[in-house]
């Protein structure tokens, strides 16, 4: 089994607990996450099982496995919506036990399968508003003149500018999970955790959805759970096999199809039964 390197990032001094160090896109450091010994337990059983990977900023990162692997179950723990023992540590801070909200300051970005936006605002809208979550709620509803530049760049990155007058419950299904992405991207989350972000798009959306990831990955760490091995092929920079709640393999998608138990545990199967 080949396993990819601890990145270099990693050895470098951390910073007390609570004082989180300058992103990479700040200060011209590279970023990263390094999760060690993480296990999830519900009522005795283990649905993860002391699981160690390290990703660094600009590589895209995609988290494959079998149902009941425990991608999503990480990514909850990461994120702080279930209890987890070990750490996660997001270049020099340790997030690990910290509140949800306290994660989120911390930029820790999270979608899940169905985009959660505000149907009945503009796109511009659920921008300002994700821009605004530090803003005191009498700000919130004093009116503003012009775009923030933050918003105006989300709006750019994800392909929405001719959209931002439009209603949010009208978009299409691809474009609710990029407006979902936006959001993240003016609440300044370097450490984007995207679970299964193509799930029901049409092949057009995949593509303009994997152009985005290569786009907002090179300057973020970025985690993706994806069971299509075909986007996977074409867009992840590195692998992270799971099964039964425990690293498998790792590596380069070539690495991780070459191992004989990733074909046996995942790759050899339906990819309809991959989350």
């Amino acid at each position: 089994m080949k396993t990819a390197p601890a990145p270099q990032t990693t050895a470098q001094p951390l910073l007390p607990e609570g004082e989180p160090q300058p992103g990479g896109r700040r200060s011209g450091r590279p970023q990263y996450l390094e999760i060690r010994d993480l296990r999830v337990v519900f009522d005795g059983f283990t649905a993860v099982d002391g699981v160690s990977l390290d990703v660094t900023q600009g590589d895209l990162r995609f988290l494959i496995g079998p149902n009941g692997a425990g991608k999503t179950t990480i990514i909850d723990a990461i994120t702080g919506l279930v209890p987890a023992t070990g750490s996660v540590n997001h270049t020099g801070t340790e997030i690990l036990g910290r509140k949800v909200h306290q994660i989120a300051k911390l930029g820790v970005g999270r979608t899940f399968q169905t985009a959660s936006v505000f149907e009945n605002l503009s796109v511009l809208q659920n921008l300002d508003i994700a821009a605004g979550s530090g803003r005191k709620p009498l700000q919130l509803l004093r009116r503003r003149r012009g775009v923030e530049p933050a918003i105006e760049e989300a709006l750019e990155i994800i392909g929405m500018e001719h959209l931002a007058g439009t209603q949010a419950g009208t978009l299409a299904h691809g474009q609710k999970q990029w407006l979902e992405i936006g959001m993240l991207l003016v609440q300044n989350s370097d450490l984007l955790l995207l679970d299964e972000p193509i799930a029901g798009m049409s092949q057009d959306e995949r593509e303009q959805t994997g152009e985005l990831l290569r786009r907002i990955g090179a300057s973020r760490i970025t985690l993706v759970i994806e069971h299509d091995m075909d986007f996977v092929r074409e867009y992840a920079t590195s692998v992270t096999v799971l099964a039964g709640g425990r690293v498998l393999s790792e590596g380069s998608v070539a690495e991780v199809q070459a191992d004989p138990r990733v074909q046996e545990v995942y790759l050899g199967a339906s990819p309809a039964k991959g989350h």
